[in-house]
């Protein structure tokens, strides 16, 4: 289990980043801490669009700029929103995470504090996987080596 004082930083951090986010149309405001496996935290923040299906969600923000920063290995994510309910990710996101980052813990929290925490297995219990076969979505997918250039 994660130190009290790096959830409590990670908490912070995302919900930093959900002061950042551009939700003109809902107002809902969500803001994302992904820790890499070197203790790096990347951010990111909801970012809606006037074609609602052009939005993209502050976990995949946060992703998408750590996987463009080099990172590849992740350890946990924490997700904030002012909601009387945790708001987990969305089914693309969970997707997403599960391709990119594997069965990494998914903390939901308020800007005051952890409210639940999930694997993202238990979010995703069956993740697509292409051609992978059935087996591959028992488990995360393994990690690729990038070939030097």
């Amino acid at each position: 289990m994660a130190e009290p004082n790096a959830i409590a930083d990670l908490i912070r951090a995302a919900a930093e980043a959900r002061t950042r986010a551009h939700a003109p149309y809902s107002t809902f405001l969500v803001g994302a801490a992904l820790e890499t496996a070197s203790g790096t935290v990347v951010t990111g923040c909801n970012v809606e669009s006037a074609s609602y299906g052009l939005t993209i969600c502050a976990e995949r923000v946060a992703l998408t700029r750590a996987i463009a920063d080099g990172h590849r290995e992740f350890r946990r994510l924490v997700v904030t929103a002012v909601s009387a309910d945790p708001t987990p990710p969305c089914g693309a996101c969970r997707q997403l995470l599960w391709e990119l980052a594997g069965d990494i813990d998914v903390i939901l929290a308020s800007p005051d504090g952890e409210r639940v925490r999930y694997r993202l297995s238990q979010l995703l219990p069956v993740p697509f996987v292409g051609g992978l076969g059935a087996r591959a979505a028992t488990r995360p997918p393994a990690r690729r080596r990038r070939r030097p250039d």
